[in-house]
């Protein structure tokens, strides 16, 4: 049995579920949510939770199991809690604020990038510490989002200039030192 695909989800109060063969839709008060799933799992309520079986004990219906339960798991979390995606920028002059909306980026392009959310997905800018927040009921989206984001400027290993993810290590190159190179 799949360690991930055995345990039951619990659901939070004022989250609904609704279960349709392999459509399983979830409201919350963060949203809504909905995913079909392949065939080879099934899902039931039984007292309050979530519950994700299998249908056969082939390689593939053991992946599906333990795949199918975190999803949804995500989904529950996502409509009840949220989830958070925190990029940071480092860089003189580089800064990021909202307009309306909109993020607007200054990472030393000619022009501002200005990045219109997704429908489900906000923006949180905080100029103190230097953050991006990305907020969203939808994990996948929200990561997806976050990448996009990042893409407009990632890190360069020399100087460490451009947006990364809140704790992420960047490798740093040497660069030119000119020491040690020429006569013996």
């Amino acid at each position: 049995m799949s360690r991930v695909g055995r345990l039951p989800i619990t659901v939070p109060s004022g989250v609904q579920v609704d279960v349709q063969g392999l459509h399983v839709r979830i409201k919350g008060p963060k949203g809504t949510l909905e995913r079909t799933f392949a065939p080879g799992v099934n899902f039931q309520m039984e007292n309050g939770a979530l519950v994700v079986t299998r249908e056969a004990e082939d390689a593939t219906h053991r992946a599906l199991h333990g795949t199918a339960r975190a999803l949804v798991n995500n989904m529950v979390t996502g409509v009840s809690a949220g989830f958070t995606r925190v990029l940071e920028w480092d860089g003189v002059g580089y800064r990021a604020e909202m307009n309306g909306k909109n993020l607007v980026l200054y990472v030393g392009y000619s022009h501002p990038v200005v990045v219109e959310p997704e429908d489900g997905i906000s923006f949180d800018v905080d100029a103190k510490t230097r953050q991006i927040k990305i907020a969203g009921a939808d994990k996948e989206q929200v990561g997806q989002v976050a990448a996009n984001v990042r893409s407009i400027r990632p890190p360069e290993p020399y100087h460490g200039k451009g947006l990364h993810y809140l704790g992420e290590k960047i490798r740093r190159k040497a660069g030119k030192s000119g020491k040690g190179k020429g006569k013996k």
